[in-house]
């Protein structure tokens, strides 16, 4: 073969992106040449020895199920979790309905969101008078303010908003509900009461860092926040 031959040769040789758009665009091509599927040898994944093509697709499709299945048991997993707190919503709804008085009400709530919902520290800000916080006193959990009070200024945007937030929060905020000699919260989710006139604040505090996660959304914090606050209105 002379030079030129040899060069044309080349020139001709179709390329890679060429022989994958040819392949792309005639799906029947193995069918019609069967052949070529056992004697086609590619490099294996790990490493290892060639495999034939066929092997390569039996094992690319192996990997893809194992990333499917593992992908529906986290869906499931995750499915299963939130039956789990809507139930708990519910029965949170129900203990807060089956007491009389305001007082009552703030107890079980303390207690079912300790026992019920694994917080380790629970925080209710209520806006009212100090007459109102005589009448239910309950230690650390509750607090009776003013909606004006400078120490709530941290809370503003939030309170404005009306929407819940959960994650990692600023220390100034974290001081103020759950005290600066503690070093339990990993995580804390605020909920403003109240919607757009807003009543006050319920703040829950865990030690582990991802329980009060931003990635699992607030929808459920939300209903929270409107079952306390119906509560709080009942009186």
């Amino acid at each position: 073969m002379s030079t030129r031959q040899r060069a044309s040769a080349l020139i001709d040789e179709p390329t890679g992106e060429a022989v994958s758009t040819y392949l792309s665009q005639h799906p029947e091509f193995f069918s019609q040449h069967p052949q070529l599927l056992d004697s086609l040898r590619v490099p294996h994944p790990t490493g290892g020895a060639a495999v034939s093509l066929v092997e390569r697709q039996l094992d690319q499709l192996r990997a893809r199920n194992a990333r499917l299945e593992k992908q529906l048991r986290e869906l499931v997993t995750i499915a299963r979790e939130n039956e789990t707190l809507v139930q708990r919503v519910h029965g949170l709804a129900v203990a807060l309905l089956d007491r009389s008085s305001l007082s009552e009400r703030l107890q079980v709530l303390e207690a079912q969101l300790r026992q019920s919902f694994r917080v380790d520290q629970a925080v209710m800000v209520l806006f009212g008078t100090p007459e109102t916080e005589s009448e239910l006193a309950m230690g650390r959990f509750l607090r009776i303010m003013t909606p004006d009070d400078a120490e709530l200024r941290p809370f503003a945007t939030l309170l404005e908003g009306g929407n819940p937030r959960c994650g990692q929060i600023r220390d100034s905020q974290r001081d103020f509900l759950f005290g600066t000699d503690t070093n339990e919260v990993g995580s804390a989710a605020m909920i403003p009461l109240g919607g757009r006139a807003p009543t006050g604040l319920l703040a829950l505090g865990s030690s582990e860092r991802d329980h009060f996660n931003p990635g699992k959304g607030t929808d459920l914090l939300r209903r929270i926040g409107e079952i306390v606050s119906a509560a709080v209105r009942l009186g």
